[in-house]
């Protein structure tokens, strides 16, 4: 399972160190950053030592009542161990923070991997939630963990996206309740769910933590909140071992799980945008097309249209020519039957070829 979509450091906090390091003239910072609704991070540079900068955190832990508020030893040495020449770890924190760093901002070099160095720096709220996921996963096969094995732990690393860790011998199985505001998504989180469950069962991919589905949540669970088992997306399992979290494995499997709900609506978002993607390539197609058919149908009705008209034009021109032929011929017999005259024809017209004329009166009898 990749996570290379998933950025360990902090946008925010990144591009707030990057403009400090990389301003021409001294800065005065004090500057307050919130993520995930829960996490704070407190920024201070002064414009008369713009080389020195003090960076602190406030955070929850990751699970409530297994883990101190305070930061253990393990973490705090991986801390140092982001940039030890640039981060300095300052004793006591400033009130209402759980860790200050102060960054020797002059250490870092001048060249192409102070960018690198800063997003380092900008991933320490992931490298302390990466310890103290690890010092769960370390308790794997010790004794501490069989006095507990079948109590759930509740890890919460988004806020409203919490999932579970059950310990059990030899093993610790990690469940996530799945939550999703839109039937679509949905639909395309549970094909996804049982894809990745036939890949994991393959030969391929034998050495991966087996996983698996169900819309019901696992008997593990009993005794839980209702609002945490309330879903609709169903429970994604992963079945850890203790080989999953020797060596470098740790690393990889701690921040799998720290972002799979994540990874999961990544995977959504980005089918979805692939669907309407092609939705739409596939739309300008068909309209394309009909423009092509309305075009044609168009240039075919014109044509028609051409032929008409070039028809009646045809039509009419010969009617005139002959119009105006026998026309012509018309007025020549006219003119030639004029022309023939018979002498005294009109007196015996005017005396032998009257009409009678009758009275409309009437006699009484």
């Amino acid at each position: 399972m990749r996570m290379a979509c998933i950025d360990r450091a902090s946008p925010a906090l990144n591009q707030m160190l990057l403009k400090l390091y990389c301003a021409e003239k001294a800065l005065e910072i004090d500057h307050h950053l919130y993520e995930f609704g829960s996490v704070e991070y407190h920024i201070q540079s002064q414009a008369s030592d713009p080389q020195l900068a003090y960076l602190s955190i406030s955070m929850p832990p990751l699970c409530h009542g297994v883990l101190p508020k305070e930061l253990s030893s393990k973490t705090i040495e991986m801390v140092k161990g982001l940039c030890p020449n640039v981060v300095e770890i300052i004793e006591p924190a400033k009130e209402g923070y759980q860790l200050t760093l102060k960054l020797n901002l002059n250490q870092i070099p001048r060249n192409k991997d102070y960018d690198k160095i800063i997003r380092e720096i900008s991933s320490v709220h992931s490298v302390i939630l990466s310890s103290q996921l690890k010092e769960i996963l370390w308790n794997v096969n010790s004794d501490d963990a069989l006095q507990g094995m079948y109590k759930p732990i509740k890890l919460v690393y988004h806020p409203r996206e919490p999932f579970f860790l059950i310990r059990q011998p030899q093993r610790i199985i990690a469940v996530f309740p799945i939550r999703f505001k839109e039937k679509s998504d949905v639909t395309i989180a549970t094909t996804f769910f049982q894809e990745l469950v036939d890949v994991g069962s393959s030969d391929k991919w034998a050495k991966v933590p087996p996983c698996n589905w169900s819309a019901i949540p696992p008997p593990e669970l009993r005794g839980e909140a209702f609002e945490d088992l309330s879903t609709n997306g169903g429970f994604f399992t992963f079945d850890i071992s203790s080989r999953h979290v020797e060596g470098n494995r740790l690393d990889k499997t701690v921040w799998s799980l720290l972002n799979f709900s994540t990874y999961v609506r990544y995977h959504v978002k980005s089918t979805k945008g692939f669907i309407q993607r092609r939705m739409r390539k596939r739309l300008e197609s068909l309209v394309e097309a009909l423009h092509q058919t309305n075009s044609e149908e168009n240039e075919q009705t014109k044509q028609h249209q051409v032929y008409r008209y070039t028809k009646k034009l045809v039509r009419s021109t010969k009617y005139v020519i002959l119009k105006q032929r026998w026309g012509t011929i018309g007025r020549k017999i006219k003119r030639i039957g004029f022309r023939l005259k018979i002498n005294g024809f009109t007196r015996f017209r005017q005396r032998w070829l009257r009409f009678p004329k009758f009275s409309t009166g009437y006699t009484k009898i």
